[in-house]
């Protein structure tokens, strides 16, 4: 199947959730891979993955910069859903060296630090994918509000099965499923990122608060074609 056909959209209308995520992956065998933060929902995507094939490929971009109980939490969900198609990804070490060679770049220039940690490994690391899939929610609000479950982004379908879940959805799959949280929702974490940027804070209303908070910055880039996109162009990495 052609996923810049338009009909794409008729044939997944109406479905979200494992329904939607277990025929794309049937449809895009080794062309579709999920991308994971191993962030505080991430297990019921995972777990959604897991129950249809646990082989399917999915992407973590180690940043470098990620709490410690992100990287417990990951091997913990991996053994637990028994995933053996994981892939860490990190950044370049030429691009690192060139634009954040003491590490601090997120202090002065968070977008441009996204840009070399995450955008630029994940476009690497998504090439000879047809398909992309997230976890991403329309009550995390903001940019998100109106999510598709399906939409065309640099020529690729991008899935988002959990689109239509709420706070409460979410909680009731968790429980359901007996799934382990992550360490730090249990001390106010609503929505957890790279440590330097995240700080506890958010609410089921506004889960996300606590990223980059006290700046107009809401997203990393890699799902958008703003915030953490290189938009100063090569010369940025000196500022």
């Amino acid at each position: 199947m052609n996923v810049l056909d338009k009909r794409i959209f008729e044939t997944y209308a109406g479905l979200e959730g494992q329904q939607l995520l277990e025929p794309i992956l049937r449809d895009f065998p080794g062309r579709a891979a999920v991308v994971s933060s191993f962030g505080a929902e991430s297990a019921v995507l995972l777990h959604m993955v897991a129950e249809v094939d646990k082989a399917t490929p999915v992407i973590f971009l180690d940043t470098g910069k990620h709490f410690w109980e992100t990287l417990s939490y990951r091997s913990k969900l991996v053994d637990r859903l028994g995933l053996t198609g994981v892939r860490i990804i990190t950044p370049d070490e030429a691009d690192l060296a060139a634009a954040d060679p003491d590490g601090t770049l997120h202090q002065s220039h968070a977008d441009r630090c996204c840009h070399v940690r995450k955008t630029l490994p994940l476009q690497r690391a998504l090439e000879g994918f047809d398909v992309t899939i997230s976890g991403r929610k329309r009550y995390h609000g903001a940019a998100r509000a109106t999510l598709d479950f399906l939409s065309i982004t640099d020529e690729r379908l991008k899935v988002e099965p959990l689109a239509g879940f709420s706070a409460l959805d979410i909680g009731a799959y968790m429980r359901s499923h007996n799934l382990p949280t992550h360490p730090l929702t249990e001390i106010g974490y609503f929505s957890i990122g790279c440590e330097p940027c995240t700080q506890a804070g958010g609410s089921s209303s506004d889960p996300r608060a606590g990223r980059w908070a006290g700046s107009n910055k809401s997203e990393c880039g890699i799902h958008w074609t703003h915030n953490g996109q290189d938009i100063a162009g090569p010369s940025s990495a000196a500022h």
